[in-house]
């Protein structure tokens, strides 16, 4: 399986936060369609299904990093 750099993945995890806030307070089409775009990309390119296990293998690979450079909180 292929897997997303790093920093790929860092940004995708970060753009679905920042949605999920703007999603949370009422959130325009144009946000539901992003949001949906990232959780659709973040799934391919961790290999799950759905955003929940997408969230997980990112943060997984994300913190199994050398020098925590792409460390996430959270």
């Amino acid at each position: 399986m292929l897997m997303a750099h790093p920093a790929v993945l860092k940004d995708l995890v970060e753009r679905y936060e920042t949605l999920r806030i703007l999603h949370a307070e009422g959130a325009s089409a144009e946000v539901r369609r992003r949001m949906e775009d990232v959780t659709y990309t973040l799934c391919v390119s961790t290999g799950t299904r759905d955003i929940d296990a997408a969230l997980a293998a990112a943060h997984g690979r994300l913190s199994a990093l050398p020098g925590g450079d792409f460390a996430l909180a959270g």
